[in-house]
C-alpha cells in the first residue's frame, strides 16, 4: 500500500472519521467495537490494502487501532504545531520511505512489509495531520461546536469555517434545536 503525500485532505478525513468512532462521541456506544466494524470502517474509508489488512486483523490489531484512535484524538485536542508535527511523525513510522509514483507522477509513502491495519491507519493519519499542519496550519484542528457532541475534526475545507465533526449529523441537530427554540419563543412585541 502506498499513501500519496499530496492527498492529505483524504488522509485527514480518515483521521477525523477514526477519532469519531469512539464511545465518548456516541454517548458510550463504540462504533469500532469488533473486527467486523473495523472491516466495515476500512471498506468505507480506506479501500484496497488497508481493507485487506482489516480482514486479517486479530483482537490485538483491533486494540492497536483503538490505541491509535486515542493518540490521534489527543493530537487533535492539543493542536500545538510542534506537538502535532512530532506526534504525526511518530505515526508515520510504519512507512518504508518516500517514493515517486510514475503514473500520474506523485510522491507517496509505502508501508513496510508485514504491516498491520493499525500500521496502515497510523501512516494515513500521520500524513493527514502533517499535510494539514504544513498547508493550512494548526488552527484547523478543532472540537465539534455542537454543545452535546464530544467529537473532534481536522478542517481541510477551503474557507476553514467548518464547525461540526459530522456536519450532516451535528450541524443538523443544532439547526433543528435552533428552529424549535424560535418556534416556541413568544413573538416579539414592538412596543
Amino acid at each position: 500500500m502506498q499513501v500519496p503525500l499530496d492527498d492529505y485532505v483524504w488522509a485527514a478525513g480518515v483521521a477525523t472519521e477514526l477519532v469519531n468512532t469512539a464511545a465518548e462521541v456516541w454517548r458510550g456506544d463504540d462504533h469500532l467495537p469488533d473486527r467486523a466494524a473495523l472491516v466495515a470502517f476500512a471498506d468505507l474509508h480506506v479501500p484496497g490494502a488497508p481493507s485487506a489488512l482489516a480482514r486479517r486483523a486479530r483482537a490485538a490489531d483491533l486494540r492497536a487501532v483503538h490505541a491509535l484512535r486515542t493518540t490521534v484524538r489527543d493530537l487533535i485536542d492539543h493542536p500545538d504545531r510542534d506537538r502535532l508535527i512530532s506526534g504525526a511523525t511518530k505515526l508515520t513510522r510504519p512507512a518504508q520511505g518516500a517514493t515517486l509514483l510514475p503514473d500520474p507522477p506523485r510522491w507517496a509513502v509505502p508501508l513496510r512489509d508485514g504491516a498491520t491495519v493499525a500500521d496502515a491507519l497510523s501512516l494515513i493519519c500521520g500524513i493527514g495531520i502533517l499535510g494539514t499542519v504544513h498547508t493550512l496550519g494548526e488552527q484547523r484542528f478543532r472540537p465539534c461546536a455542537a454543545a452535546t457532541c464530544r467529537g473532534a475534526f481536522i478542517d481541510t475545507t477551503r474557507p476553514g469555517r467548518r464547525r461540526y465533526c459530522m456536519p450532516g449529523l451535528c450541524g443538523n441537530r443544532v439547526n433543528v434545536a435552533n428552529h424549535r427554540a424560535r418556534k416556541s419563543a413568544p413573538p416579539d412585541n414592538p412596543g
